[in-house]
């Protein structure tokens, strides 16, 4: 295969020293007598259901189907991921309703806002169902989709079911996982714009009757589309299973994520302008670096103990190693005419996290009703070290031109030193119950019980400190089956947020109560058509309090802040004749404070009324599909984005945007699939987010195109 492979990205996975996962690959298999019979697929793998009738175990550990879930859930399938121009979890996430990417270099590029709340403190990302608890804003893994199965979006709070800052929405990324059956194998080149390259592999199937595998690997690079926009990524998925008996079955796995995003901060604004011929420049160092390693190794158990109970356990060790070195600021002088380059900022983050999730469930009477019951209980234990150049004393900056950047190198008058250690012990209990009143009528109803334990040490005044932050967290909710095609449920949520990331606490934010939100959400569910069609819409009220507000008596800060928000959200799916498939959905939100005050100039200035920040009133998408014949389909996508703002005083906005992308696919042979995407196809100029106070803001790509050729065997 290195006669197709550029030869660094060659080079590069023999450093990852893959030798023993090779010991799985089909030639070795070959090799070792055990027979390999041919196939030809387009697809490798078990593919899930993805509509309302489908377990959605990520909405409820029940696995319940989506109608019968009182609450918000969507399903991204893996054809979907493939077939809708989707270079990254976030771009498929956020063409579900109500979610937004606000993914900037600061947040690892992946941190999301949902129904009035942003970040990873509100919008919590999950992988195969665990949480990898977030450190000073910032998430990067996965880095690509190739390895996901399918992505489940659960809106709305969701602490009853993971814990503190899940109050927005929740991701829950499902890997690839090991089937059952004759080996199968995929393999893709890819070439696109900026010289983008992509090589990849993705491989499952039995070894024997008792094992099963499945292995992906993917290597990307381009030269990008700013100066010096260079980027790679490699991620690496790989399962064993073990089906010890018909009831008890074992799968290790291990996923691996090593990234060099292109080192982009955005583009400044000239006066308050936006000039287009600054698109392409990028003003950061010529040493800049952003580096990203992470690793994530689990275990499952999963056992039918007998017709009624069953047990399932993951064990998992998840480490994050992260590193800045950049200029992240550029200012517009007018009077200079110039551009002042400043806050270099150096960081490493350093994460390491062992964790433990145990639950049985099993079906019972209970008032000589049809019952369901789920009890489980979680151990977390994370350290995370801090190392920066912080008070990020630059040399005052330096001003270059706007249009003829010089590259500069990282300098700052603050050592690089350790700054911070600390530890995170959680541990929760939580149960869930599905009790069947009548034939139609269903009472779905959590509760869960947190217990953290903060320690942090500064390393440069060998100060301490500690706090137990304590949560609790309940839903309960009504479905009202009308048909068996049709529900109507109503829920009542609550959930809790840290006033940042519960694990970076600083001293002072250790001392605050968690923030505590309640949710009341209304909707409806139905498939028609036989299957053909499905629809949803929900109306939801969620009131978030204790934020961290200015008292405009004492000019401190308290917990006294409160945040709403109101919204609908409706989602249609139709399959029609003559191969046309119609997805589509739109969300309305009126979030702001309710009381809140900041400070403006020393002083304390209320901002009630106002919208939170990265927040759209409306958001919008549609995707096209056609069936053209002789196994050729094409697809089109709008993705609409109202304006934001870029400030609490909502004076600064980021100008809203719509973007079309498409595909075409062609089978050309029963192994062969060539695949096209075209990413922002009429060539917008769009803001993804605002940064600097919205004086600066990050582009979106330009038009361009990906070429794929996929061989399967």
């Amino acid at each position: 295969m290195s006669r197709f492979l550029p030869a660094s990205i060659v080079q590069r996975s023999l450093r990852w020293n893959l030798v023993p996962l090779l010991a799985f690959s089909p030639l070795a298999l070959a090799e070792s007598g055990l027979s390999l019979p041919p196939t030809t697929v387009s697809e490798v793998g078990e593919v899930p259901a993805s509509g309302l009738d489908a377990p959605q175990p990520s909405a409820s550990r029940l696995a319940l189907s989506a109608l019968q879930t009182p609450a918000s859930v969507t399903r991204i399938d893996h054809q979907s991921l493939e077939s809708r121009a989707n270079p990254s979890v976030q771009d498929a996430v956020s063409r579900t309703p109500g979610i937004t990417s606000i993914a900037a270099p600061g947040n690892g590029n992946t941190a999301l806002s949902a129904r009035g709340f942003s970040g990873h403190e509100s919008v919590m990302t999950l992988f195969d169902g665990s949480r990898l608890y977030t450190g000073m804003g910032s998430q990067t893994f996965p880095v690509d989709t190739w390895m996901v199965e399918h992505i489940d979006v659960l809106r709305g709070p969701a602490s009853v079911l993971y814990g503190e800052g899940a109050t927005g929405a929740t991701v829950n990324i499902v890997p690839k996982k090991p089937f059952e059956g004759e080996i199968r194998n995929r393999l893709r080149l890819g070439y696109g714009s900026w010289d983008q390259q992509q090589a990849a592999l993705d491989s499952g199937g039995s070894l024997n009757q008792h094992l099963s595998y499945r292995l992906t690997l993917n290597q990307q690079q381009s030269n990008g589309w700013v100066d010096h926009g260079n980027s790679r990524n490699t991620a690496l998925s790989a399962a064993l299973r073990w089906q010890a008996t018909d009831a008890l079955s074992f799968t290790l796995a291990h996923e691996r994520g090593d990234s060099e995003p292109a080192s982009y901060f955005g583009t400044p604004l000239l006066d308050g302008h936006y000039h287009d011929s600054l698109r392409d420049k990028n003003y950061n160092l010529h040493n800049a670096v952003q580096r990203n390693d992470d690793q994530w190794t689990r275990l499952n158990t999963d056992w039918q103990i007998n017709d009624s109970l069953s047990a399932s356990n993951q064990l998992y060790f998840i480490t994050s190693r992260r590193h800045w070195r950049n200029a992240e600021i550029y200012t517009w002088n007018g009077a200079r005419e110039q551009l002042l380059r400043s806050d270099y900022l150096e960081i490493k983050h350093d994460q390491e996290q062992l964790g433990d999730r145990q639950t049985f469930t099993w079906h019972h009477s209970l008032f000589g009703l049809d019952s369901q019951t789920l009890v489980g209980a979680e151990y977390n234990r994370i350290r995370f070290r801090l190392d920066n150049n912080s008070p990020y004393t630059d040399v005052g900056g330096d001003y270059i031109d706007a249009w003829r950047p010089a590259d500069g190198y990282f300098q700052s008058q603050s050592a690089f030193r350790p700054l911070a250690d600390t530890l995170t012990h959680s541990v929760a209990l939580f149960a869930e119950n599905r009790l069947q009143l009548s034939e139609r009528w269903s009472l779905v109803t959590g509760v869960r019980r947190d217990h953290n334990q903060l320690q942090r040490e500064d390393l440069r005044d060998a100060s301490r400190s500690e706090r137990n932050l304590n949560g609790g967290n309940w839903r309960a909710g009504l479905v009202f089956a009308v048909t068996d095609q049709l529900s109507l449920y109503g829920q009542y949520s609550t959930s809790e947020d840290g006033i940042s990331n519960l694990i970076t606490l600083s001293p002072s934010q250790q001392q605050l109560d968690l923030t505590e939100a309640r949710q009341t959400e209304l909707g409806l569910k139905q498939r028609f058509w036989n299957g053909d069609g499905e629809w949803t819409l929900a109306a939801f009220h969620i009131v978030k309090k204790k934020l961290l507000s200015t008292d405009p008596l004492t000019r401190l800060s308290q917990q006294v802040g409160q945040q709403s928000s109101d919204g609908l959200e409706a989602s249609l799916e139709l399959n029609l004749e003559r191969g046309w498939q119609v997805s589509a959905n739109a969300a309305l939100l009126r979030a702001r404070f309710d009381d809140f005050d900041d400070l403006a100039g020393g002083e304390p200035v209320s901002r009630a009324g106002n919208r939170p920040i990265d927040v759209p009133r409306r958001t919008a998408n549609l995707w096209l599909n056609k069936d053209l014949g002789h196994q050729v389909d094409a697809g089109v996508g709008l993705r609409y984005v109202d304006a934001r703002y870029a400030d609490v005083a909502n004076t600064t906005q980021v100008p809203g945007y719509t973007v079309v992308d498409a595909s075409l696919g062609w089978q050309a042979r029963p192994d062969v699939h060539l695949g096209m995407q075209l990413y922002n196809l009429l060539d917008r100029r769009y803001a993804v987010t605002g940064q600097n106070s919205g004086q600066q803001w990050l582009m979106g790509a330009p038009r361009s195109l990906l070429v794929t050729a996929d061989y399967s065997f």
